[in-house]
């Protein structure tokens, strides 16, 4: 990627910004280049935000971002693979904790990790479906396509297949799309029929598919013909059955693998939604919650990958957690606190908007560490240590600060509330989510 379109990058993502533009410019340069800060008001230190650190606030306050141009911005810039590789998308939900903030309104309880053993894997806070363009091989170097608040009135699925509905006629070519367990589910197969995207989802051991229904007999007995046919209960091996296709070899470690597939399975639920499923074994694995011995996937659209690609393909869609950690590490997306959802929602487009521009300069700026190794590959971390020089000489397309002299203060005899509080939503969304089947 040269300069010229990393600079038509910056212009075009510019017009993006319907309101505050100039403010929420110098944010993102800020952000591309203050490897020091370690909290959202520091942004305001760097030399390339020229406003006092008020305005940091008041730009996200008043901001208006087209969502729809900033969609077809990223899908036009995006990376393309290589010619004998697919264009691999990631579909994942991420969580912002706010477990004290009770002037933030629409919180829900959110999945959190990394909590003390026996402590509930749930806090107060926003989540934020990301769809991301994931690297060849494993890595954090994810493009962001969209991101989404999921509200309290919708489910993490239902905001999932908007996404790809609105971003998937932007790109070039059919995509591959990977996704963990909770999207390898009737309600999410369902809201993605009919969309030109194939689908390797992580499946659930203990699920049940069924086989085609047997053809009706030349002369019906009683009762309704059988719609269903043979049950496939991935945890009971006499189910199964011969696989219409097996494969045996080994990873990159020399471990022994083995893929075996059936074909034309399908939902109860779901009868019209033909899906493939895989079993990947990996002989030399603990069998350990992180470390299965056996692993379930399902595979619905028009361009299956090889069975020997099926569990390096999958591997993929770890990047997803890697571009997390360096969007909440280094791009202190968790940091800002900031009151309300919209205010965070134009946030979170922002750190999109600075992830992207770190993909795209990966070959203009590098600054690598005397102690960091050359033959190791290169992280955004040591990109955006060289990014100041880099926009030093570009320059920014938002206009100077002009100095609009004392504010007033506030008025004499104003009488300030104190900020309204909320309450945390509860959702029971497997509830919705069946309701919403039944219907």
């Amino acid at each position: 990627m040269d300069s010229n379109t990393f600079s038509d990058f910056r212009a075009d993502l510019y017009t993006c910004f319907r309101r505050a533009g100039d403010a929420l410019m110098n944010a993102a340069d800020a952000l591309l280049t203050e490897t020091p800060a370690r909290s959202f008001v520091e942004l305001s230190l760097s030399p390339h935000f020229a406003r006092r650190w008020s305005s940091l606030y008041k730009a996200f306050a008043n901001a208006d971002i087209d969502r729809t141009a900033l969609q077809r911005l990223f899908a036009r810039y995006a990376p393309l693979p290589e010619p004998e590789q697919r264009l691999l998308l990631g579909i994942d939900a991420s969580s912002i904790a706010r477990p004290l903030s009770r002037t933030a309104r629409d919180r829900t309880y959110v999945h959190a990790a990394n909590l003390p053993e026996g402590s509930k894997p749930v806090v107060a806070g926003w989540q934020f479906s990301c769809l991301c363009v994931l690297p060849p091989t494993p890595s954090s170097w994810t493009y962001v396509l969209d991101n989404q608040r999921v509200e309290s009135a919708a489910t993490q699925g239902e905001v999932a297949a908007r996404q790809l509905a609105s971003v998937l006629p932007h790109l070039p070519e059919v995509p591959l799309l990977l996704g963990d367990g909770y999207y390898g589910s009737v309600p999410f197969l369902s809201a993605t029929e009919g969309l030109a995207c194939d689908k390797l989802l992580r499946f659930a051991k203990n699920r049940v598919l069924f086989r085609p229904a047997p053809p009706r007999p030349d002369k019906p007995g009683p009762g309704a013909p059988r719609k269903d046919g043979a049950a496939f209960k991935c945890h009971d091996a006499t189910t199964h059955g011969a696989p219409d296709a097996c494969w045996e070899g080994s990873d990159a470690n020399g471990q022994a693998l083995g893929v075996a597939c059936w074909h034309d399975l399908h939902f109860k639920a779901a009868r019209q939604i033909t899906v493939s499923l895989l079993r990947v074994t990996r002989h030399g694995a603990a069998d350990t919650k992180r470390d299965p011995r056996v692993s379930w996937f399902v595979f619905t659209g028009q361009q299956m990958p090889a069975l020997s690609q099926i569990p390096s393909v999958y591997a993929c869609r770890y990047s997803l957690e890697h571009g997390f950690r360096v969007d909440k590490q280094d791009l202190l997306w968790e940091q800002a606190r900031l009151r309300t959802p919209e205010q965070f929602s134009h946030w979170t487009d922002l750190v999109a908007c600075v992830r992207n521009q770190l993909c795209l300069a990966r070959q203009l700026a590098l600054v690598r560490q005397p102690w960091e190794r050359k033959e190791r590959p290169v992280t955004p971390s040591q990109v955006r240590r060289g990014l100041s020089a880099i926009l030093g000489q570009l320059g920014t397309p938002a206009r100077a600060c002009r100095v609009r002299g004392k504010s007033p203060g506030r008025a004499r005899g104003a009488k300030i509330e104190k900020a309204p509080r909320y309450k945390v939503v509860f959702k029971d969304t497997q509830k919705a989510e069946m309701t919403k089947l039944i219907v």
